[in-house]
C-alpha cells in the first residue's frame, strides 16, 4: 500500500527502504509502530520502578545477586 506521507517523514521511510531491510513501506511503519509500542512498555516498567523506590519497595543488592545465581547456577566470580 503507498501512503502520501508529509516530505520529511516520507523521506525516513525512503531511506529505512533503501537499505533493503525493509520490503514495503507497509513493514517499515509496522517497525515503527512495535518500536513506540516497547518504548512505551519500557517507559511504563521504569515508572514503576521509581514508584517503588519512593514507596520504600526495595531490596538490598547483594539479596537479589544471591537470588538470580541461585536461581540461574551463576557462580560468584572471586
Amino acid at each position: 500500500m503507498s501512503y502520501a506521507f508529509p516530505p520529511e517523514l516520507d523521506r525516513l521511510v525512503q531511506k529505512e527502504l533503501a537499505t533493503g531491510v525493509y520490503a514495503s513501506e507497509d513493514e517499515v511503519l509496522l517497525e515503527a509502530v512495535r518500536a513506540l509500542r516497547d518504548r512505551d512498555e519500557v517507559d511504563a516498567a521504569i515508572r514503576e520502578g521509581l514508584d517503588d523506590v519512593k514507596a520504600g519497595r526495595l531490596r538490598p543488592l547483594h539479596e537479589v545477586d544471591a537470588e538470580l545465581r541461585a536461581r540461574y547456577s551463576i557462580l560468584r566470580d572471586e
